[in-house]
């Protein structure tokens, strides 16, 4: 075997040789390779630490040697060049340029194999690489709506400021009506499947019985709702919940955020000169987001309406009264967090993703 190098180890490098072989995510060869330098360094010979660690006495020897040349660093493995590349930032250009050219004909829209197909040299694999890389997801489909209001800047400003910044004493509110919430009858409860298991549910089939119009008055101060029913959406009924307001709070300064429904902009404005203390703002149009009370709709929707079975519109209507009563008592302002508001522009291209 030749002459063996003759180790000795100091307290620093046999506590890390240690620590190696204790480790539970420390790669095998690493693990073995440390074993070898503790066991030599007690004196065996490389045949006796062969046998105990299942090894080649070469493979030893070459360790051994290793370590007396290049102490712990010898232990390690030398950096390697590895695989050339097979793709650059050149074939992650293409695929993003691609995405932007239209799908092949007869395909509505690019996937993952469609593109390497196009594209011939690069695999699958890779242009979905690319793709996470990018956030980019073909099956995801996301809809905007562009204001196309000319004072969209000024509109959004006064209602951000309103909700920032509400006026001292005053009472800002956000209104809007929910049209034409459906009374559905569905069959429901809990149904029993032969093999034993249950499942709660309603069934697919149902039967219309009307439907009713709600208001609501979102207080963004304190998150209480006012709600008022009707069955039809006008200008009249409008008035008429504006009433019941003004009634609610006759010595407040009321600041009003609507959209811009024709029933809320009428030619005269008889109704404002006669509450001077009503102020009406506009959120820009195509820009509902910027009303308040939307949130809360969807709330009743998703806690009170959906799958839920209505014999009739009078049902409906006091169950969403119950929902308010209860959201009431423990209702809280919602907090505006969008710092920068502007309307959503054209969506960019992919290629520029590589710039």
């Amino acid at each position: 075997m030749g002459r063996q190098a003759v180790i000795s180890v100091t307290p620093e490098e046999e506590q890390t040789l240690r620590q190696w072989t204790r480790a539970g995510t420390a790669e095998h060869r690493l693990v073995e390779r440390a074993k070898v330098i503790l066991l030599a360094s007690q004196g065996k010979a490389n045949l006796e630490i062969a046998r105990q660690l299942k090894t080649r006495p070469a493979r030893v020897s070459k360790w051994r040697q290793r370590f007396a040349k290049r102490r712990l660093d010898g232990l390690r493995d030398a950096a390697r060049k590895g695989r050339p590349a097979t793709y650059d930032q050149a074939t992650e250009k293409r695929v993003l340029t691609l995405l932007d050219q239209p799908p092949p004909e007869g395909y509505g829209k690019w996937s993952g194999p469609r593109v390497a197909q196009a594209l011939g040299d690069v695999s699958d694999d890779q242009v979905w690489r690319i793709l996470r890389k990018h956030d980019i997801c073909l099956e995801r489909r996301r809809s905007w709506c562009i204001s196309t209001d000319p004072e969209f800047g000024p509109k959004a400003a006064d209602i951000v400021g309103l909700y920032l910044s509400p006026p001292e004493n005053a009472l800002v509110l956000c209104i809007d009506e929910k049209p034409s919430i459906q009374a559905l009858e569905r069959a429901q409860g809990w149904l029993r499947l032969p093999n034993g298991k249950a499942l709660n549910g309603f069934s697919h089939g149902y039967k219309r019985h009307g439907t009713t119009t709600l208001f609501a008055a979102f207080d963004i101060a304190t998150g209480q709702v006012i709600a008022g029913h009707y069955t039809r959406r006008r200008r009249r009924e409008f008035l008429d919940f504006m009433n019941e307001i003004v009634a609610a709070y006759p010595d407040r300064e009321i600041h009003v955020v609507l959209d811009n429904l024709n029933t809320h902009k009428p030619k005269e404005d008889r109704w404002l000169k006669r509450h001077p203390t009503v102020h009406l703002h506009f959120t820009p149009t195509y820009s509902s987001w910027l009303n308040q009370v939307e949130c809360w709709f969807s709330i009743l929707a998703k806690q009170a309406l959906q799958g839920v079975s209505f014999t009739s519109p009078r049902q409906l209507r006091e169950a969403i009264d119950k929902f308010v009563q209860a959201y009431n008592k423990t209702a809280a302002p919602f907090e505006w967090k969008k710092a920068v508001v502007h309307p959503t522009g054209p969506k960019p291209k992919y290629a520029d993703l590589c710039k």
